[in-house]
């Protein structure tokens, strides 16, 4: 009787630990299955020529990277706060990456976009009117500029 309770706690002990390590293992790979978007603001010329900002999720795979975007280069540069700049265009279609400092960027109707560190702008508005940029705040912005591949530009917004 007593081999046969022991072998009974046993195998309890075995299935108790099983199952506790099914329910961590399923719920590990539900939160890897899920990454965190990245949000990135684009900036595109409408069709009423003004240009206008977009929040667009930035497509991930399951292990959370995106596909490769093709660039020409890369630039770095460090931009004093100071008065808004005059309304103007992307010179291309470009990634402007904000590693610190501050900015707003302004847009058709009056719309701001608040740059901060890690902030990702997507600048397609190459025609019309453009936006405005005015670096804000006691430190420089630096940011990295990374000018794309495929100039082709989507005209309107989603």
């Amino acid at each position: 009787m007593r081999s046969f309770t022991r072998h009974l706690t046993l195998i309890l002990c075995v299935a108790a630990f099983l199952l506790m390590w099914k329910a961590q293992t399923d719920r590990d790979v539900l939160t890897a299955q899920a990454p965190k978007a990245i949000t990135i603001t684009r900036l595109y010329t409408g069709s009423d020529g003004l240009s206008h900002a977009e929040e667009v999720p930035l497509t991930l795979t399951g292990n959370g990277v995106s596909d490769t975007i093709k660039a020409t280069g890369v630039q770095f540069s460090r931009r004093p706060p100071g008065p808004a700049s005059d309304w103007h265009v992307g010179p291309a279609r470009q990634f402007v990456i904000t590693l610190s400092g501050h900015a707003e960027l302004e847009v058709a109707g009056g719309r701001k976009v608040d740059v901060g560190a890690g902030h990702i702008t997507l600048i397609e508005d190459t025609t019309g009117k453009g936006h405005i940029t005015k670096n804000v705040g006691p430190d420089d912005r630096i940011v990295v500029t990374i000018p794309l591949a495929d100039q082709t530009v989507r005209q309107s917004g989603r």
